[in-house]
């Protein structure tokens, strides 16, 4: 197919597809996924070999948002059933920390509900950073506290944070529709203020809030202007209780298109496959590890994810391999710039849940909306259609940060 073999030399070179090349991705049929997936794994390898990076989430804050964020189970109002509970303990998040730690994770993604940090929560977190870094030698550490006033992120990366994730979600044009609370251009202001400060920006969206295919180039071309170093892919958790419930558009080849979309439009930043995964690529998962290079392991915010020993397995099976502490993530010209692309024009993605770390919608790190499954729920349930609502794979964290049962990790 013509079209792969130009994505693939472009991703090779760092090149901008067309949003016409990227429109078209999401336009081909089930009956070339493999294809899709074969060329876009090609240009993952390139930039990162067989390596997974994984992340893990631990909850600081959980619910009580004043937001009104329609994907996330910690919203205004919500009726979800989520744990909530209010700061946890620099001693209590780092022993969180450590379980995702002892499975692999190489980074931490230290996530809060609420519209933005006070200057004391921003103290409060730092003092969570030391209590980790002191106990984890060359740990990563990725803040997601909402929106970020002046001098914020600049303390943030003095109490030792390396990242700051805020997801965009959506296009600018959709994103009324899902938020009223903040505007599109908040998210924006923040990410830009983690790159001034010094802090690896981390940025990604949500997927499957009924948005066009137009809207999704639109999101992952404005992310690739912004030039974060790692771009979290969300797919929505239909959380009962939230004004997504009912929105299931999902397929696992249409989940498989849109992470190969991505990894074209921003191809050697490390793409992240967040909150949703077990959900709706299910056992289509291993696929998506050759067009992404990076996930969370175990639950997420406010919802149960794989179980942390099939995540390592799968990974093993796949024939990929975890990323050590000791290696680099991103390619040499990137670090070499700073960590961001070094040149927001010509190189990488130009741009943690759940929705990603910064995203309210428990996808990944930095979402409030759920994000994942036990695995365990429907084992005896018939398996539903592929096409059918799989609200038998959504389960409610009651596990790990916030409780007194041991984490999944």
């Amino acid at each position: 197919m013509d079209l792969l073999n130009t994505l693939v030399d472009k991703g090779l070179r760092r090149e901008l597809p067309t949003r016409e090349e990227a429109l078209a991705v999401l336009a081909t049929s089930d009956d070339d996924v493999l294809d899709v997936v074969a060329a876009a794994g090609k240009v993952r390898r390139h930039w990162f070999g067989r390596r997974v990076k994984l992340n893990y989430l631990v909850n600081l804050k959980s619910g009580l948002c004043p937001e009104d964020c329609s994907y996330c189970s910690q919203r205004l109002g919500s009726s979800t059933g989520i744990l909530k509970y209010t700061w946890l303990k620099p001693e209590q998040a780092s022993q969180a920390a450590a379980a995702g730690l002892a499975g692999g994770a190489k980074r931490v993604c230290l996530v809060a509900s609420g519209r933005g940090p006070t200057d004391r929560d921003v103290d409060r977190v730092a003092g969570t950073i030391k209590a980790i870094k002191e106990q984890n030698e060359g740990v990563e550490v990725c803040a997601c506290l909402g929106l970020l006033s002046d001098g914020q992120a600049e303390r943030l990366r003095e109490a030792g944070a390396d990242a700051y994730n805020h997801n965009l979600n959506t296009s600018e044009s959709t994103y009324g529709e899902i938020t009223t609370t903040h505007t599109y251009a908040d998210r924006v202001d923040t990410v830009n203020k983690a790159h001034a400060a010094g802090l690896s920006a981390c940025s990604g969206l949500i997927a499957g809030m009924g948005e066009s295919d137009e809207d999704l180039v639109d999101v992952v071309f404005s992310l690739r202007e912004l030039d974060p170093d790692s771009v979290p892919v969300n797919f929505l958790i239909p959380v009962e209780g939230t004004p997504l419930a009912k929105e299931w558009n999902l397929t696992p080849q249409r989940c498989l298109r849109i992470l190969a979309m991505v990894r074209f439009v921003c191809p050697d930043v490390e793409v992240r496959i967040a909150g949703g995964r077990e959900v709706h690529l299910r056992t289509m998962q291993p696929l998506a590890l050759h067009l992404a290079n990076s996930i969370f392991l175990g639950d997420y915010l406010t919802t149960e994810g794989q179980a942390g020993k099939a995540d390592l397995e799968m990974i093993a099976d796949a024939g990929f391999e975890v990323e050590g502490a000791g290696q680099v993530t991103l390619p040499e010209h990137r670090v070499d710039a700073g960590g961001g692309c070094g040149s927001r024009a010509e190189a990488g993605c130009g741009a943690h849940s759940d929705g990603g770390c910064g995203s309210h919608g428990d996808a990944g790190c930095g979402s409030h909306e759920g994000g994942g499954v036990c695995g365990t729920a429907a084992a005896a349930a018939a398996v539903p259609a592929t096409h059918e609502p799989r609200t038998d794979l959504v389960a409610v964290r009651r596990r790990g940060a916030g409780t007194d049962l041991a984490p999944n990790a």
